[in-house]
């Protein structure tokens, strides 16, 4: 049975058990339920104890040694783009976002947070108040990285390595490769590991399912279901959004670049990933006349990274976990979200459910359980159907408008586009 299927199997198991105990009232059919929830903790800490390391370790050797080997200047416009649509993606949806789960139903039951994220919720609630941009801004800058990394401020964090990682790629080549060759080791090593974790995720996902259900009853599938279809939705708007900003970017008739388009994000729905979609957008590209100079770096290097489906997933995550618990984010949390989202993305290792997994030390910061993020991976099938297909579209997006940027000269309609795909799809990451 396939992981997805498997892991929708112990979500459906636990609601089928706890909503019968929920309307009970049972009070030692709970406490029952209850004594599973160590599991899921267990599991939960299991991923949370990979997560430093994995950042650190990704961004260091993606950044370094991207910023060595880059090829100039369409390396540099790539990463700019990177950002630029990214940062668009966050501005429009986060608000639109936080309207829609504004209106979610709050399920019946009573559902407690566990006591440290309690604390930390009063703690934002409390300081939500009077804190502002400034002060936000000024706190980005980690005073002591170690710290920063033993409490789980991530985007201080986030922050010093994106720094560090660039200084190293301008030091001396014989300085630079041992360092290069630790974190490397470091972050394949933690993959490994969490790979190992993610095999356990049916028995997680039903220890921490099962208890939340007996408290919450039926109202928690209304909640899921309300997260499903306005994360779907959310998608579908921002590669509406997407569809002609890459094409009057690239200055290409909106109707030709949509069909184009469309193989590929039929590729993506049905598939759920973006690597496997890079042979059918290299076609696309080619068709849209992109030159395979842009098209032979861009499109790879989009495809390992660039995850513009990331402040759509983790606002719409951070959301809907908060409004299930009753933590507000307000301002200042979006705005944190939208600052992992756009430059944290960049390190989503490339395994299932490798975003929630970079997620889940930014719960702790903004007061949510970290609990909270089984529950997103157990309900991510459908929604993440839809995301790869925007992650898609950001990809075709960016090479159309650093191509247009770029002024290397358009193939003719259609031309080279077989001899274009086999040469990148020999450079494509496996």
């Amino acid at each position: 049975m396939k992981e997805n299927n498997r892991v929708l199997l112990a979500l459906v198991s636990a609601i089928a058990i706890g909503a019968p105990i929920a309307l009970s009232g049972n009070p030692r059919a709970l406490r029952a339920a209850d004594l599973v929830a160590p599991i899921g903790i267990i599991w939960v800490n299991a991923i949370r104890m990979t997560v430093i390391p994995l950042i650190v370790g990704l961004l260091v050797t993606g950044v370094a040694s991207t910023a060595g080997s880059a090829i100039g200047r369409i390396g540099v416009r790539t990463i700019v783009m990177f950002v630029m649509l990214g940062a668009l993606a966050a501005a429009v949806m986060m608000p639109l976002l936080a309207a829609a789960f504004a209106l979610m139903p709050a399920p019946g039951g009573q559902l407690v947070l566990p006591p440290g994220a309690a604390e930390a919720a009063l703690q934002l609630a409390a300081g939500g108040q009077v804190q502002t941009f400034a002060t936000w801004l000024t706190g980005l800058m980690p005073v002591n990285p170690i710290s920063a990394a033993a409490n789980g401020a991530m985007l201080q964090l986030v922050l010093f390595t994106l720094l560090f990682a660039a200084a190293l790629s301008q030091v001396k080549r014989e300085a630079r490769e041992p360092v290069l060759a630790f974190f490397s080791g470091l972050s394949e090593a933690m993959l490994l590991l969490v790979r190992w974790i993610i095999l356990l995720a049916p028995i997680g996902v039903f220890a921490l399912v099962l208890p939340l259900a007996a408290r919450a009853g039926t109202g928690l599938v209304g909640a899921i279901g309300f997260y499903i279809a306005t994360y779907s939705l959310a998608c579908v708007i921002t590669i509406l959004l997407l569809c002609p900003v890459g094409a009057m970017g690239g200055g290409i008739p909106i109707g030709r670049y949509a069909r184009a388009l469309l193989p590929s994000q039929l590729i993506a729905f049905s598939s759920s990933s973006s690597i496997a979609t890079l042979p059918a957008l290299v076609r696309s590209a080619a068709q849209l006349g992109i030159p395979a100079a842009v098209t032979g770096f861009v499109l790879p290097l989009a495809a390992s990274v660039f995850k513009v489906a990331a402040p759509v997933s983790w606002a719409a995550g951070a959301l809907f976990i908060g409004r299930l618990y009753g933590v507000p984010l307000g301002f200042s949390g979006l705005l944190a979200v939208a600052f992992a989202a756009v430059f944290l993305s960049f390190g989503v290792p490339g395994i299932p459910r490798g975003a929630f997994i970079l997620l889940t030390p930014l719960f702790a910061a903004l007061g949510l359980p970290a609990s909270g993020i089984g529950i997103l991976i157990a309900v991510d099938a459908i929604p993440d159907t839809f995301a790869t297909a925007l992650n898609v579209s950001g990809h075709l997006a960016v090479t159309a408008l650093v191509a247009r940027s770029s002024r290397e000269p358009r193939l003719d309609d259609g031309a080279q586009v077989v001899s274009q795909s086999s040469t990148i799809e020999s450079s494509a990451p496996r």
